[in-house]
């Protein structure tokens, strides 16, 4: 019994001895790669060297106070200062931003915007000078001519619809009707040819299948032997086992 516990004594000194000599080296080196921390500061999170404390910025290896003008506050980092919403850095200090008249405040406090219905002039607001048959744009800084009138010289002259025609989708132009084309000015009926119809477009006309447009008029498609109207419907395309060459279709094999 007495063997038994002399041997696991030792064995408990031998793993002590061994964790003291792994310990002590890194111990030794931990603090060889201690770096001094001027006041102020403290040690970064992930490596060696230091930063200084909010309020602070690092001068010379030294951490001085960040002198706070009046009207401003620190900025997000914490090492310089920005000015307080309503006013604007101007050398080393804050002056409050000069709004003029109907004006007011910018989304980013440092300087401001005309209201709806002014635009910037020489650093005041103007009044946008709306003319009659129009109103303010979407943005309040200039405007717009209602739906059936157009721009002309700054105001806005009614537009003058020729027969079978309607106004656009913008309202500022004009089209014509489905079966009219657009020729100098006004709206002539679409000549659709015999064995013809309508385009889609509904301003200009195809042919019927089988046909194919020659000038003004549809004429029939001359379909070779071995062949057949192509999928186009205005064209010949030869039939399995044949080819085209030469304006007829040629079997493969000759």
């Amino acid at each position: 019994m007495s063997t038994t516990l002399n041997r696991r004594g030792a064995s408990y000194r031998w793993t002590l001895l061994v964790l003291l000599l792994a310990v002590g080296p890194g111990k030794a080196s931990a603090e060889s790669d201690s770096v001094d921390v001027p006041s102020n500061s403290h040690a970064i999170r992930y490596g060696r060297g230091w930063e200084c404390d909010r309020g602070y910025r690092e001068v010379e290896d030294s951490c001085a106070v960040v002198k706070l003008p009046a009207n401003a506050l620190l900025d997000y980092g914490g090492r310089d200062w920005e000015c307080k919403r309503g006013f604007q850095k101007v050398d080393e200090s804050c002056v409050a931003v000069d709004i003029p008249s109907n004006a007011f405040l910018n989304p980013r406090g440092r300087g401001w915007d005309c209201e709806r219905g002014y635009r910037e002039v020489e650093g005041t607001c103007v009044a946008v000078a709306v003319p009659p048959n129009a109103f303010l744009d979407p943005l309040g800084r200039g405007w717009e001519c209602n739906r059936g009138y157009r721009e002309v010289l700054g105001a806005c002259a009614e537009i003058e619809l020729p027969l079978h025609a309607y106004l656009n989708y913008s309202g500022h132009g004009w089209q014509c009707d489905r079966g009219y084309q657009e020729s100098n000015g006004a709206c002539v009926a679409v000549a659709v040819p015999p064995h013809g119809y309508l385009a889609r477009s509904g301003s200009d006309w195809e042919c019927n299948r089988g046909y194919r447009k020659a000038l003004e008029s549809c004429v029939a498609v001359k379909v070779p032997p071995n062949a057949h109207i192509a999928s186009s419907g205005n064209d010949w395309a030869c039939d399995l086992g044949y080819e085209r060459r030469a304006g007829r279709c040629s079997s493969r094999d000759e």
